[in-house]
């Protein structure tokens, strides 16, 4: 437990944006008590035991993929949800276990360092995803998000490649690079987007030649046929996601959720809509147990019109947030459809 406290710990440093962003107190989505006074449980544990306190993510079943499911198996990083097959680069292990979702859909899900550091070598290679249903920043998809990053680099980080078109595994990639001259570390950054989340990879080194070289190492890599830093959304052997799809318009039947504790988080829900309208998978990417039960009892009793495509029935996968939403950057691209 404590290896992996610590993972977290250096999971979050690394993470840390740079961007610069406004701080806001989140506002009530109505779903949550707005009350501003502390509730104190009381509970008693069990000698020896550690407390984790925090939402965290599940699933309606045990068998659907979810983004955070992935593992290393045999030196290749398997992710199902994602069809992303990535061989480990040799000397490359993961040390650490990323942490679970934020409730802005930050996904960390694969960490990998240098197993021999003796000859100086010195990085890291993070793959993440932001789900795009829930992201905070101005951007209605990866090549948005990609720009915006560009454009709100912190003072000291200086922009060392413009971002470009490329291909890794045969599918679009948008590619960019930064640097800071004053820990002369350099970042190299693969976005693209698949099933309405930007998928990254993100390689530090302050040596660029390295990083060269993991990126060309790339090209090994397998990743969903929707993967689009512009697209990504989904269909085929996947669902189609549509963002903001929960509405009057599509839903026929709603029951909200009644909660039996006062809670102040927001809720992320990730749902799919099977072709007959109902639906038949729940993925919160953040929730405590008691908002699990209620919002997933309340969600089996919704029914939807169901979409159509060619003229054929189809999956739906979107996004749903529940009680109190964080605020988000209210501009045009971020309020811009990605359906």
């Amino acid at each position: 437990m404590a290896r992996v406290l610590c993972g977290y710990l250096l999971i979050l440093a690394v993470l840390i944006p740079p961007i610069a962003t406004a701080q806001t107190r989140p506002q009530s989505g109505g779903d949550f008590s707005s009350s501003d006074e502390p509730i104190h449980p009381q509970a008693k544990l069990p000698k020896g035991a550690i407390l984790v306190k925090g939402a965290w993510s599940s699933a309606s079943d045990s068998t659907t993929p979810v983004p955070e499911g992935g593992s290393v198996v045999g030196d290749i990083f398997r992710n199902q949800y994602f069809a992303m097959n990535y061989p480990v680069p040799n000397g490359w292990f993961e040390e650490y276990k990323g942490p679970p979702p934020s409730d802005t859909g930050r996904y960390v899900l694969l960490q990998l360092s240098p197993s021999d550091t003796r000859n100086q070598i010195r990085g890291t290679i993070l793959i993440t995803a932001q789900d795009m249903f829930f992201n905070p920043l101005p951007a209605a998809n990866a090549l948005q998000l990609v720009n915006y990053s560009k454009d709100h680099l912190q003072a000291d980080h200086k922009l060392e490649l413009a971002p470009t078109a490329t291909k890794i595994g045969g599918r679009p990639f948008e590619f960019f690079a930064y640097w800071s001259p004053v820990a002369r570390l350099h970042w190299y950054v693969l976005t693209t987007e698949s099933r309405c989340h930007a998928v990254q990879i993100i390689m530090t080194s302050q040596d660029t030649k390295l990083l060269e070289s993991l990126v060309l190492a790339m090209n090994k890599m397998q990743v969903s046929a929707d993967a689009d830093p512009s697209a990504g959304r989904g269909g085929g052997d996947v669902p189609v996601c549509i963002a903001n799809y929960a509405t009057e318009d599509h839903v026929e039947k709603r029951i909200e959720p009644v909660f039996s504790e006062r809670t102040f988080n927001p809720v992320p829900v990730r749902i799919i809509i099977d072709k007959t309208g109902h639906i038949k998978h729940v993925h919160f990417l953040s929730a405590f147990p008691s908002q699990s039960k209620a919002i997933g009892d309340a969600l089996r009793q919704w029914k939807f019109k169901p979409y159509v495509v060619a003229g054929h029935p189809a999956e739906v996968e979107t996004g749903i947030m529940f009680g109190r939403a964080p605020n988000r950057m209210n501009t045009q691209a971020q309020s811009a459809s990605v359906e």
